[in-house]
């Protein structure tokens, strides 16, 4: 394997370790939030986590479904609808959540380091498929930071943090 393949198969593996690292995350959220946190608000402008997952379910089959052969923004996608509460059960939205992740992991375990320069479309940009990767990474990272700080703040005193404690961090420290 050329020097430059070996770079874009530990990319790929990177990138797949960084989205595994990110679900892990709002998954321990989810499981931290009671059923009625799903469809809280902070304030008129802010998502709930119903629509959250909504948002990343419906962008990760936009983006991830035949991701080398269409358009990252499919025109059966309807993104505005993805922003209205609709009170789907905690079941169905892990459901939802699911759903998602698991176009975006098949279509990253999919990919072989001869695909990372080839273009792909995301609202008829031309991107290669490091920077589409990229760009979701970055959008996906956004909302787990949402979905995890709203799950801690509803949650309140029962949150069990999911990183190092407060004053915990010497014990984390190498000897």
């Amino acid at each position: 394997m050329s020097e430059s393949s070996q770079v874009a198969q530990v990319f790929l593996q990177e990138s797949i370790r960084a989205f595994e690292n990110m679900k892990k995350l709002a998954d321990q959220a989810f499981a931290q939030a009671a059923d009625e946190h799903f469809y809280q608000v902070l304030d008129e402008e802010s998502n709930s986590l119903e629509v959250l997952i909504k948002h990343m379910h419906g962008n990760m089959l936009s983006r991830w479904v035949d991701f080398l052969t269409s358009d990252g923004e499919k025109e059966t996608r309807e993104r505005d609808g993805e922003f209205e509460t609709s009170r789907y059960s905690r079941e169905e939205l892990i459901s939802l959540w699911e759903e998602g992740w698991k176009a975006l992991f098949d279509a990253l375990h999919a990919l072989t380091p001869d695909d990372v320069l080839r273009i792909v479309l995301i609202r008829g940009q031309e991107l290669t498929v490091i920077q589409g990767i990229q760009r979701q990474v970055s959008h996906y990272g956004y909302h787990v930071g949402q979905i995890v700080f709203l799950s801690k703040h509803l949650a309140s005193q029962s949150w069990k943090t999911l990183s190092i404690a407060r004053g915990q961090s010497k014990a984390f420290r190498p000897s």
